[in-house]
């Protein structure tokens, strides 16, 4: 393993604007509370690529610590952090499945390299937290910018005033442009579903929860999925047909999970009622897919666009599904047929 890096050049440059940094990947190494993750330096296309979070957090410049919410592998705080908003998220350990939260604290940081207006920044990582600010059940903890209290579940679902089609449609491409930044990267997130998507105050969509996510060897569009690897596959009312039937995983099972978010984004519906066990099986033997037939929103031209769209993006076939990369020109046609 190579030394430490120092820490004057692990800290993000908006809150210390005067440092400069070199590259980051995993893996993190326990270490003490000073310096708790070592960093291999990683080259990108000839060249190092530029530091975007810290493996340090000075814990004792956390303020005003709110709870936010909580979800399967950890619970999630806003709080100020040298004079900046941010957000506080601990992964716990599953005492179900240890494994599963180990790998997924990891994958949280596969995003952590990159910085996007539609991805969510993280700040910095560790996997050492002192007694006041964690417990035996945290894995580790990790800040990121602070995006809101709203995502589009709660959007979709939660909100009385109507969601029109230009504003559906914006959403849409934040998170297209997201995913094609991703998948440039080659980090596939696995897990792209409403509810973690979060809107901004200024109405910009931001790509969250890393948990599930994978990065894949550069070069390499297809990905064998490891028997080790216990965090894979997402919400299962979203997750692609092949990862159900566990071969080989691709940025196009993102583009899957994409449809089924667009398609709730126009009927504000749920995409499936009844027992989990008959949608996973009917998704992958009789090509289950949310109703477009009966479903009045579709029947107009615009709707019929949208139709042939979300047919190619949920394909039971995932090489006959557009790129994230293709899929900003379609909708830029739907956008010109309102």
């Amino acid at each position: 393993m190579p030394s430490p890096i120092p820490v004057t050049r692990l800290q993000p440059k908006d809150i210390y604007p005067s440092l400069e940094f070199g590259t980051c990947s995993s893996p993190l190494t326990k270490s003490c509370f000073g310096s708790t993750l070592q960093v291999p330096v990683q080259r990108f296309h000839g060249r190092v690529a530029s530091r975007l979070w810290s493996t340090v957090i000075h814990w004792k410049e956390l303020r005003s610590v709110q709870p936010v919410g909580s979800g399967g592998f950890g619970s999630v705080y806003k709080a100020e952090y040298l004079g900046k908003l941010v957000a506080l998220k601990k992964v716990k350990k599953c005492t179900k499945n240890k494994l599963a939260s180990r790998q997924s604290f990891w994958a949280e940081l596969n995003s952590a390299h990159l910085r996007h207006r539609n991805i969510v920044r993280v700040f910095a990582a560790t996997t050492c937290v002192p007694p006041d600010f964690g417990d035996e059940s945290s894995i580790g903890t990790i800040l990121m910018e602070f995006v809101g209290d709203r995502n589009l579940q709660q959007i979709i679902y939660g909100c009385v005033e109507p969601l029109e089609t230009d504003r559906w449609l914006k959403y849409s491409a934040d998170i297209v442009h997201g995913l094609r930044f991703l998948h440039s990267h080659s980090v596939v997130h696995l897990d792209i579903k409403p509810a973690n998507v979060l809107v901004s105050s200024e109405d910009i969509c931001k790509i969250a929860d890393f948990g599930c996510s994978l990065k894949l060897e550069h070069g390499c569009e297809v990905s064998v999925i490891s028997p080790h690897l216990s965090h894979v596959g997402g919400t299962y009312t979203h997750r692609a047909p092949e990862l159900l039937r566990g071969e080989g995983l691709s940025a196009k099972a993102d583009i899957f999970s994409f449809g089924i978010t667009l398609w709730q984004l126009i009927t504000r519906e749920q995409p499936y009622t009844g027992d989990r066990q008959y949608v996973l099986y009917a998704v992958v033997a009789h090509n289950l897919r949310p109703s477009v037939e009966n479903h009045p929103v579709f029947r107009s031209e615009h709707g019929r666009l949208c139709r042939s769209l979300l047919s190619r993006c949920w394909s039971g076939d995932g090489r006959r599904r557009p790129t994230s990369q293709e899929l900003l020109p379609h909708l830029e046609q739907l956008r010109s047929h309102i």
